[in-house]
């Protein structure tokens, strides 16, 4: 007990009656807020992470698109996988390695010309389908010499819509 200025006592209590920590019903409360949040967050980072990977093939057929263009410019055919591969002048340099793979890694790119060099198909092949790629629905995409774009799922069935976004 204190007593005030007045001379007036007041007692302190320092115990609410309760013991420290969380009660049941406060634990399953959070447990049900993480679980909601990781319902909704896992599918939209998924998502988010298919996006990525399907530009970085989009990026790399575009890249070989434009080659091909400046290629046919100087040569009046297009360019096969060798002679994108291959230095300047005999070639476009696009990369050193002796197969083309999309900026990340996530797809590997190959060119297709016709027996004339007039037209080519830019196929740009998803690596793995392991469990952690999981893409099946933009497994293949292409690019051909007049800008076309298909793409193809693990079925084979088109999804070109879905896939060139």
């Amino acid at each position: 007990m204190a007593t005030t200025a007045l001379g007036n006592t007041v007692s302190h209590s320092t115990s609410t009656g309760r013991t420290s920590g969380f009660t049941v019903a406060e634990v399953i409360t959070v447990l049900v807020a993480l679980v909601v949040i990781g319902a909704v967050a896992i599918p939209m980072w998924r998502t988010h992470e298919l996006r990525v990977r399907r530009q970085d093939a989009i990026e790399a057929l575009l890249a070989i698109q434009a080659a091909q263009d400046q290629y046919f410019g100087e040569h009046a055919s297009y360019a096969d996988q060798a002679q994108l591969i291959a230095s300047p002048p005999e070639g476009l340099g696009i990369r050193s390695a002796p197969k083309l793979n999309s900026k990340l890694g996530f797809y590997e790119i190959s060119v297709r010309n016709s027996a004339d060099d007039l037209s080519y198909w830019a196929t740009a092949r998803l690596r793995s389908l392991d469990e952690e790629s999981l893409d099946t629905r933009c497994v293949e995409l292409r690019i051909d010499q007049n800008g076309r774009r298909f793409a193809t799922d693990s079925k084979g069935e088109d999804r070109s819509a879905d896939c060139w976004h």
